[in-house]
């Protein structure tokens, strides 16, 4: 309406302002919508698509969501955990971090559950099924996340909601405008001053980008209204380790003793570690690797290499 009453008194600047605004927000929310569903999309491709099933002492490869309660699947080292069970046979650590953020993995023995999500560590376990694929956890978080997306902010629903009165209220007073001051001019300028497209655009579009940069670092956000009770919250409590932190294990401060150096020492241990797969040899690599450790100390050389 603004459009077409700018147009019709020849105000063609304010009309293509007016355009601007509503092309340019409609085209940031469709890039922000898009973020938030490629967010998702890339949470879902993460999520386990196959298993292992163990069927009369062979093992073949079946989609997971056909996966039923009862049966036992092999679950193999470095694999995600397809759904949630109990382990038969076998144990390793399991990596839970992305489920608990608790960084140090959980050394899972028979009759332990483990969490679909989860990371199998250097050996395989079998795994009996305890529950179906949809209503395993790491699908529960997937599902939060969709919930989070689409569910609107008390914001933005006050904002859909009084959309329709307060055009009417608008049509109103510039109709009101008009009449008294006789100049159609005034009719088309009050449209364009409460043209509410700031207002009807900005919540969607910061909500769905605050949920999406959220779940991109790990945060899961139930809904929108949370974000807006975030703005006034003046403490947090957390109530483990990995909440607020990256999550990584690393070397806080090495305390040599006798006459080794720490140098030496972190060199020593690089040395023996170098080969394993277990996270706190990764830790204790990456640390002589971020302060440069030498392949010898004073002229002898060692197996270690950055």
């Amino acid at each position: 309406m603004a459009v077409i009453a700018t147009l019709a008194v020849s105000e063609y600047w304010a009309a293509m302002v007016i355009l601007v605004m509503l092309t340019g927000g409609d085209a940031l929310e469709d890039y922000a919508a898009k973020k938030a569903s490629t967010e998702l999309k890339a949470l879902l491709n993460n999520s386990p698509q196959t298993a292992h099933l163990i069927t009369n002492g062979k093992t073949s490869d079946t989609p997971v969501n056909d996966v039923k309660v009862g049966e036992q699947l092999i679950v193999k080292p470095g694999e995600l955990v397809p759904v949630d069970g109990i382990i038969k046979n076998g144990e390793g650590l399991i990596d839970e971090s992305s489920l608990t953020g608790e960084s140090r993995p959980v050394l899972k023995a028979a009759g332990d559950e483990v969490m679909s999500g989860s990371v199998n560590g250097d050996n395989a376990v079998a795994l009996q099924v305890t529950k179906l694929a949809k209503d395993s956890q790491y699908q529960q978080l997937v599902k939060l996340v969709k919930e989070a997306e689409s569910t609107p902010a008390h914001f933005v629903r006050l904002a859909d909601r009084y959309a329709v009165p307060f055009t009417i209220m608008a049509i109103v007073i510039s109709s009101l405008a008009w009449v008294l001051s006789g100049r159609p001019e005034r009719f088309a300028e009050v449209l364009v001053v409460a043209s509410p497209c700031p207002l009807i655009l900005a919540a969607p579009v910061a909500m769905v980008s605050g949920m999406s940069r959220a779940s991109r670092n790990g945060i899961v956000v139930k809904t929108g209204s949370v974000l807006e009770k975030l703005a006034v919250a003046k403490t947090g409590a957390f109530d483990k380790t990995g909440t607020i932190t990256s999550g990584q294990l690393t070397v806080d401060k090495i305390l040599p003793t006798g006459k080794i150096d720490s140098a030496q020492l972190l060199h020593y241990a690089a040395s023996a570690e170098q080969q394993s797969s277990h996270i706190l040899a990764r830790s204790l690599l990456s640390y002589a690797t971020a302060y440069n450790i030498p392949s010898n100390v004073n002229g002898r050389p060692s197996c270690y290499c950055r």
